[in-house]
């Protein structure tokens, strides 16, 4: 029987509680959770309790948390939320507290970042008290740490911990699968283009993700370390070998230069293809991310920005500056207050990906790739819209695709714990939407 089925966690009284609910991006969480609430109410189907997902907040402040309960009511144009959702008081530098929340819920969903600092006791409570778990972390450190120090005790509980379901890393790890899905025939390598566009108020990002990159940057050795302790088994390379790029070039397809993406997308996805290689003996598939910046004006001010930005993360001091003044730093992208509703309004983003592999019957191991596909994911503002719909939605399916979740517990990228599910429709249906662009050609 799969994790939260049945038994194991029949008495417990919610399906999700939301773990940090208070904080930036969890109040936005907490508004997509309600939103799933009531689609499964109106719907009246699904496991989800006969049509009712039951749900909490939780965090250290009793009057944040309701705060966060009466906007989003609001934003719903619903009246208060009563009863019918719990308020958890809890702490993450209280052990006792996470392992009572963990207790009563079948899914925490951690929205305390940065997780470096102040993911695993999360983890760990959920791990011990047998509930499932979702973050949003693009923190390859975190990600892979917690894989190494959980993975067995996840199996042994039954529970799953999945990694990165925010725009970091949902929309690269199931975009290569959809891209894959597609294509007749046998995808060998995929290239990803993200591209955000904002409107007039322009882009703007709240300073615990700058955080996050800031920190991360500056341990990119003890990930090394660290990966060398997992003792990954290399993937191998099937098809023509996909050539890296360099750090700056132009891009004939979109006009704009491109620089190689610095989030965890390539490192998720390769977690995802080694999973699916070594446990479901598929073809894996080779993988590169990037970004475009715009035309030549950009690329001066970004090569300035980064410049310096890697200069200081190198010293304690640097770190200090560059995390008490975001907004200066980063030319007005990061601020301590993050975006305005106009901003998130007016932002969305495209990944384009470009896919080559083998036809039908073609051996993979021989020759040159000889058919391609282009397909795409796009949806609203990465950050604070599209990254509550990917957590929320990846929640529901590990809630109610239970029979298509792998076979037992354990740490897993998005792309290994959903693969079989319908995560792909769900977010279809919530405005994150996949597509094909170009049909393979021969």
């Amino acid at each position: 029987m799969a994790a939260g089925s049945g038994t194991k966690t029949a008495g417990r009284p919610y399906d999700i509680v939301v773990f940090g609910a208070s904080g930036f991006t969890g109040q936005f969480v907490v508004e997509e959770v309600a939103r799933a609430a009531a689609a499964a109410a109106a719907a009246g189907e699904g496991q989800l309790c006969g049509g009712r997902l039951r749900w909490a907040v939780a965090g250290r402040s009793r009057e944040k948390l309701r705060a966060v309960l009466e906007r989003a009511a609001e934003r719903l144009g619903k009246a208060a939320f009563g009863e019918e959702v719990g308020v958890l008081l809890c702490d993450v530098s209280d052990a006792g507290s996470l392992a009572t929340m963990a207790r009563q819920t079948r899914l925490v969903l951690s929205c305390v970042g940065p997780y470096r600092f102040l993911g695993e006791p999360v983890v760990q409570a959920c791990v011990e008290n047998g509930a499932s778990c979702i973050d949003i972390s693009g923190e390859p450190q975190f990600l892979e740490g917690m894989y190494l120090k959980y993975n067995e005790k996840a199996a042994e509980k039954g529970v799953y911990i999945v990694g990165s379901c925010g725009f970091d890393s949902i929309p690269a790890d199931m975009g290569v699968l959809y891209t894959r899905d597609k294509l007749k025939g046998t995808l060998t390598a995929v290239e990803s283009f993200l591209s955000v566009k904002s409107g007039p108020e322009g882009v703007c990002v709240h300073d615990g993700t700058w955080k996050s990159a800031v920190y991360g940057l500056a341990d990119e050795d003890n990930l090394k370390k660290l990966r060398k302790q997992i003792g990954y088994a290399p993937v191998p390379v099937v098809g023509a070998k996909l050539k890296r790029r360099g750090f700056l070039f132009y891009n004939q397809e979109f006009k704009e230069y491109c620089i190689p993406f610095m989030g965890s997308d390539a490192s998720v996805v390769k977690r995802t293809q080694r999973y699916l290689h070594t446990e479901l003996q598929e073809t894996p598939v080779q993988y590169g991310a990037y970004v475009s910046v715009g035309g030549l004006g950009s690329v001066i001010k970004l090569m300035f920005a980064g410049m310096l930005f890697l200069l200081l993360v190198k010293f304690n001091f640097g770190r200090k500056l560059l995390t008490k003044y975001p907004e200066f730093f980063s030319a007005g992208r990061f601020t301590k207050e993050g975006p305005t509703q106009k901003q998130m309004d007016g932002t969305s983003f495209t990944m384009t990906f470009f896919g080559e592999g083998y036809s039908v019957g073609q051996d993979p191991q021989n020759g040159k790739p000889n058919v391609k596909i282009c397909t795409e994911v796009k949806g609203p503002e990465p950050g604070y819209i599209a990254t509550p719909i990917a957590m929320v939605q990846a929640a529901v399916s590990l809630l109610e695709d239970e029979a298509s979740l792998p076979k037992r517990g354990g740490v897993y990228s998005p792309g290994a714990a959903f693969s079989k599910t319908k995560l792909i429709d769900r977010l279809n249906k919530r405005g994150v939407e996949f597509s094909v662009i170009s049909k393979p050609e021969v």
